[in-house]
Order: structure tokens, then C-alpha cells, then sequence
């Protein structure tokens, strides 16, 4: 007989699980509040939707409804959080975690454990799940994910799609009545995250459950919200429409400026532990030129990236002009931070001009937090502050994965303006993103992925017309075509 997950759909007359009343929350070492005044109330089985700028209070808000804020942090929290009927502050540490599973924005902060089966069965431990119910319930929610041949594997070789979805696998182990998802979507490849949406809707109509996510971009979702939450300036939360977002418009394509070529790499393979990641890969970049890297989650993008800047060994192969160092902002940029203010990062290397350093900061809207600690702001503005240190120290290649992970609108804008600029005065850029939009609107070419091959080098036009090739590398084109506003 198979265990029971959860609660079935919910009766019209929801009971409510979480209720804020006047809350108002800030950080110790700040002077002004994240969040405002907030007021609101979640009933079971409802789908909610949080949006706001990056840096607004978003995973903020959301860290609240879990009880990780303010314990976790030393937060200064007035006003009343109730969870159940319970107050917030009634709950013994881990005991809401019983009702309430979170799946974080970068899956790797949430990981104890080496292989699929032991992150989940230390899951259950901490649950205190009877060893006799643990196989049964790891069996069942690997099936219910479609994760069942992941069950071995050691998480660290995982994708960071990949990993999303083991996290989200963790999450519904718990049996919750409540699923918090933070950016569920950013390190999906297109596909991928089509399916993880209806996966997900399918999932929630069977249990029942509350499902909160905070999203920047809607239209993958569709009609999946019931309705929206918005983080506005100065930490006020109010109700939003959560209809799907129409596509953003960038500025138009600038021609290429593409000429000498300036990175060289041929017929790269890269074996670990016996494992082939890479076979045979050739990849060239001209002066001004900007590449996209595009492919299913696991083909071997971040894994490339890594190889040309020297993080993994080429097993075969060669770089033409290994003296060329590339800039590098992997998917987790804190890994890169040194210091302990967001300016003092961009100004690390010496010589940087500190014109320069003002104008990459204003672009990137980082003024603001030019004082604040790299690891105390948000996903967003982490990859930000890690783009700008690139940028300043105006090496010739720059290598950016998932740059456009947990943007606003406005960031992606400045971002896709930066890029133009970067590469108008002779940068060689190769990005990996799973954003079609800013793909199709950067892009002069586009590798394709596919299980650490590459199946060829295109012209990046002919590849949003050509269906096939899409669906062989899990892609899908730029929502309503590729659509440029005229400037």
C-alpha cells in the first residue's frame, strides 16, 4: 500500500496557513526596513506568486512564511506572523519544517549530502521518518518526479537544472501542506521549464498543496498563479496581477563588430573519474563577437566554460593562446567574492580607472549597495556585483553563466546595453543563458550543446527558425518570435 503524501484539494472554504499582520522586517546591520507594513493572508491550496526588482525583499518575504527569518539571521521583526493559527514564534526550531518545504534559489546552499539517495534519507532523518518508511518514500517521490535514475548519483556532477529539481524531488519528500520555491525556473533549460510548470500544476491539483514561488518573469508560467504579490520601493508588499508578462523588448541588435580572432580552442575532451564531459569540442571567438552556448540542462555548458578559464583539465585538445585569461562569472558568483564591500570587489584589480568603476556601477544599478557585504544581498545582485568586477578589469574574453539568473526587467536592459557596449569595443563574449529572449537579442552566434558535443556553430537568426534543432537541444523560440524595440 503506498504512503499517503498529503492532503487532498482543499474544500472552497481554504482554513488559512499563513497571516501577517503589520510585519516589519530588518536586517541588524541595517538602519532601514526590508519589508514595510505588510499585511496579508494565504489560504490552503492556493497558488501565489511573489514579483518585485531584484534586491526589493522577495526571498525575503519568503523566508519569513518558513520561519528561517528572523531566527536564522538576528532579524528585527515587529507586527504578527501567524502559520496555522499558531504564532510564528511559538514554533520549536524545525518544527514548521514539518508543514513547510523550501526549495532555495541556489539549490547548493541546501545540500548535506553526497549522492540523490542520501540528501533524501537524510531528509526524512531529520523528520524522524522510521527507517522501515524511508525506502518506500524515496521510492515514490523519485517516480512522482521522474528523478528515479538519478537515485545513485553524486549531486556535485549534477547540472544546476538538474540539481533544481533533486532540491524540488527533497521538497515534496516531506509531505508539505505548503511548497515555497525561490526562482524554481533560472537555471531550467526552456523545455525543461515548460514542463516543470505543468509538472508541478499536475502535482498540486493531486495533494492540495500551497504553493508560494517568487518569479521575475511569467510567462512560462501562464495561468498556473491564482493571484500575485509585488515587493515595491520602500519594503511595501501589495496585491499584483499575476497575467502573463508580454515578452521584453530590448534595444536593436547592433551589427557585429566581429574580427581578429581572439580565443582558439580544438578538439577539447574532458574525462573525470571515467566519465566523458566533454568530447571533441572547437570553439572559436572573434574580437567584438558575442556567442551564446545553448543546450539541455547537463550537455556540458557550465562544464565548458569551466574548461576554457582552467578550473577542469583538458584531458585532449588545446587552447591556441592559453596566455589569454578569460573573465569568468560561474553560475554561483559568490564564489568569487574576496572582500567584504560590493565597491571593493569591483575595484579589486589594480589599475582600474575609477570612471569606469562609477559607470558599470550605475548601470548595473549597484550604487545603492556599493557599502553593503557581497554574501548580505540578493542572487541577483550578487551576479551583478560579479559581472561588474569582470568588466573592470576589461579582459579580452568574457565567460558569463546564466547572467540573467534573478533580473528585473531594468537589469536586463542595462545588462543587455553593457554587453553591446563590451563588445563594440572589441570584447569576445561567450554567455550561457536559458533566457531565449536576451539570447536572441545579444546574440551574433549560438553553439549548440548536446551531451557534451557540440553539434555545431550557427548564425544565431537561423537557429529560431529552425524547429527541429530546437527540440534536439530542448530549446523553444523567444516567446512571440524575436521582437526587438526600435530605438
Amino acid at each position: 500500500m503506498g504512503v499517503e503524501w498529503a492532503k487532498q484539494a482543499p474544500a472552497v472554504e481554504s482554513p488559512v496557513v499563513m497571516a501577517f499582520a503589520n510585519v516589519t522586517f530588518r536586517f541588524p546591520e541595517n538602519e532601514e526596513p526590508v519589508l514595510h507594513n505588510v499585511s496579508l493572508t494565504i489560504r490552503q491550496g492556493e497558488r501565489v506568486v511573489i514579483t518585485g526588482a531584484s534586491g526589493s525583499g522577495k526571498s525575503t518575504l519568503l523566508y519569513l512564511m518558513n520561519r528561517l527569518y528572523p531566527a536564522s539571521c538576528d532579524g528585527i521583526l515587529t507586527g504578527t506572523i501567524t502559520l496555522w493559527d499558531k504564532d510564528h514564534d511559538d514554533y520549536a526550531p524545525g518544527e514548521v519544517n514539518a508543514r513547510v518545504a523550501t526549495v532555495f534559489q541556489d539549490p547548493d546552499s541546501q545540500f548535506c549530502m553526497p549522492t540523490v539517495e542520501e540528501e533524501m534519507a537524510f531528509t526524512l532523518e531529520n523528520l524522524n521518518v522510521p527507517r522501515a518508511e524511508m525506502e518506500q518514500r524515496i521510492t515514490e517521490a523519485l517516480e512522482v518526479t521522474q528523478l528515479t535514475y538519478l537515485r545513485h548519483t553524486v549531486i556535485q556532477t549534477l547540472s544546476g537544472g538538474m540539481k533544481q529539481r533533486v532540491a524540488t524531488a527533497c521538497a515534496i519528500l516531506m509531505k508539505p501542506e505548503a511548497l515555497l520555491l525561490d526562482e524554481p525556473l533560472s537555471h531550467l533549460d526552456p523545455l525543461t521549464a515548460k514542463e516543470f510548470v505543468g509538472w508541478l500544476d499536475a502535482l498540486q491539483s493531486t495533494y492540495g498543496w500551497t504553493v508560494i514561488v517568487v518569479e521575475h518573469r511569467l510567462d512560462v508560467w501562464q495561468d498556473f498563479f491564482d493571484w500575485g504579490l509585488q515587493v515595491v520601493t520602500g519594503g511595501f508588499v501589495e496585491q499584483a496581477d499575476c497575467a502573463v508578462a508580454a515578452p521584453i523588448l530590448f534595444p536593436k541588435r547592433r551589427s557585429s563588430m566581429a574580427s581578429a580572432t581572439v580565443f582558439d580552442m580544438q578538439g577539447v575532451s574532458v574525462v573525470v573519474k571515467g566519465k566523458t564531459l566533454l568530447e571533441d569540442v572547437s570553439v572559436q571567438l572573434k574580437s567584438g563577437e558575442i556567442a551564446v552556448l545553448a543546450g539541455h540542462n547537463g550537455s556540458g555548458k557550465s562544464t565548458l566554460l569551466k574548461t576554457i578559464c582552467g578550473i577542469l583539465p583538458m584531458t585532449k585538445g588545446h587552447i591556441i593562446g592559453e596566455a589569454i585569461l578569460p573573465g569568468y562569472v560561474p553560475q554561483s558568483p559568490e564564489h568569487l567574492f574576496v572582500t567584504q564591500r560590493v565597491e571593493d570587489e569591483i575595484v579589486f584589480s589594480k589599475g582600474v580607472a575609477p570612471e569606469l568603476v562609477e559607470d558599470i556601477m550605475r548601470r548595473l544599478q549597484l550604487e545603492t549597495i556599493r557599502q553593503s557585504h557581497p554574501f548580505a544581498i540578493s542572487h541577483g545582485q550578487k551576479r551583478r556585483t560579479a559581472i561588474a568586477a569582470m568588466l573592470a578589469e576589461r579582459r579580452p574574453v568574457l565567460l558569463l553563466d546564466e547572467p540573467t539568473s534573478g533580473q528585473d526587467e531594468a537589469a536586463l536592459q542595462e545588462l543587455h546595453h553593457l554587453v553591446h557596449k563590451q563588445a563594440q569595443e572589441g570584447l569576445a563574449l561567450l554567455i550561457v543563458t536559458h533566457d531565449m529572449e536576451f539570447a536572441a537579442a545579444v546574440a551574433d552566434t549560438v553553439f549548440l550543446l548536446k551531451e557534451g558535443r557540440l553539434t555545431g556553430r550557427y548564425n544565431a537568426a537561423d537557429v529560431w527558425r529552425n524547429e527541429t534543432l530546437l527540440q534536439e537541444h530542448s530549446l523553444l523560440p523567444p516567446v512571440g518570435g524575436v521582437v526587438y524595440a526600435t530605438t
